[in-house]
C-alpha cells in the first residue's frame, strides 16, 4: 500500500502502550507492530486494537527487550522499511532480579531495551520519509549513577532503579538524536502522563489519567505533522520542557559508551 507506515510499539499491551498502538491504529495507513515478550498478552491486544480500530494491518512480533539476543532476532527477521519505534516497555520490580545475562533487569529493560531497539531497527529506517524514534521516559527522573547502574554496590530500590533509568532514557535520546541526524531520523523523549498502571502501582503511585491521555504525547510525537522536525527534545504535555540532564556532554557520550559495552 502506498504511504504506508510502520510503527513499532514496545510494551504494547501496558496500559499505556496499548493506548499508544491503538490511538495510532484508527490512522488506516499505518501498519502498527506490537512488541513485547508476553505472546497471549500480545495476540489479546492485537484482537483488541482491531476490533475498536478496524485496522487489519496490526500485528505483533513477540521480543524480550531485556535480553540482546531477542532484540537481534527481530532485527534479522526484519522485512521492509521502519518508519516509527516508540519505545515504551518497562519494568521496576519491587527486588533486584537479574536477566539469564545477569544483567540487573530494570537497567535492562527500561535502558539496554530502548538501547538495542534503537541500535538494531534504526538501520531500517534509512532512507524512509520522516523516520522517528520516540522513547517514553518519566518527569520522575534522576540520580543516575554511571559507576553503578546495576545498583551491584548500592542498596537496590526499585524507585531510584526507575528514576535513573528514565534519566538515562532522556539523556540518551538527546545523545542519539544527534548521531542519527545526518541519516534524518528524529529522536525526542517524553513523559506519558500520570496514568494507573502495573508499573506506577509498582512504584507505590497509582494515576489520575486515562491511558489514553497518557498516550496523548507519545503519539503525537509519533505521528503529527507538528512535531515532523523536531529532533533531540523532551516533552511534556505537548509541550517542549527543559531537560537538565541532557546538557553534559561528557556524561551522555559517557553512558553511550557504557551502552555499547554490553
Amino acid at each position: 500500500m502506498k504511504n504506508r507506515r510502520v510503527v513499532i510499539v514496545t510494551g504494547a499491551y501496558g496500559e499505556i502502550g496499548k493506548a499508544i498502538a491503538e490511538s495510532i491504529a484508527k490512522n488506516h495507513l499505518c501498519e502498527v507492530v506490537l512488541v513485547g515478550r508476553n505472546e497471549k498478552k500480545l495476540i489479546d491486544a492485537v484482537y483488541e486494537i482491531q476490533k475498536k480500530t478496524s485496522n487489519k494491518l496490526t500485528r505483533y512480533v513477540a521480543v524480550d527487550l531485556s535480553r540482546k539476543l531477542s532484540v537481534k532476532k527481530l532485527a534479522a527477521e526484519w522485512e521492509g522499511p521502519l518508519h516509527v519505534l516508540v519505545n515504551n516497555a518497562g519494568t521496576t520490580p519491587r527486588q533486584r532480579m537479574e536477566t539469564l545475562e545477569g544483567i540487573e533487569m530494570q537497567f535492562a529493560t527500561n535502558v539496554l531495551g530502548y538501547f538495542w531497539m534503537i541500535k538494531y531497527m534504526s538501520p531500517f529506517m534509512h532512507n524512509v520519509n520522516d523516520a522517528r524514534i520516540v522513547n517514553v521516559a518519566s518527569y520522575w527522573a534522576g540520580g543516575l549513577n554511571l559507576d553503578d547502574v546495576e545498583f551491584k554496590n548500592r542498596h537496590y530500590n526499585n524507585d531510584s532503579a526507575y528514576r535513573q533509568s528514565k534519566q538515562a532514557n532522556r539523556m540518551l535520546s538527546t545523545y542519539i538524536s544527534s548521531t542519527l541526524a545526518p541519516d534524518g531520523i528524529k529522536v525526542n523523549a517524553c513523559h506519558p502522563g500520570e496514568v494507573s498502571s502495573k508499573l506506577s502501582n509498582d512504584l507505590g503511585f497509582g494515576g489520575h489519567e486515562s491511558p489514553g491521555q497518557g498516550a496523548e504525547t507519545p503519539v503525537w510525537l509519533a505521528i503529527s505533522d507538528e512535531t515532523s522536525n523536531i529532533t533531540g527534545k523532551y516533552f511534556e504535555y505537548l509541550q517542549q520542557s527543559n531537560c537538565s540532564f541532557s546538557t553534559d556532554k561528557q556524561q551522555m557520550e559517557r553512558l553511550y559508551s557504557l551502552c555499547e559495552r554490553y
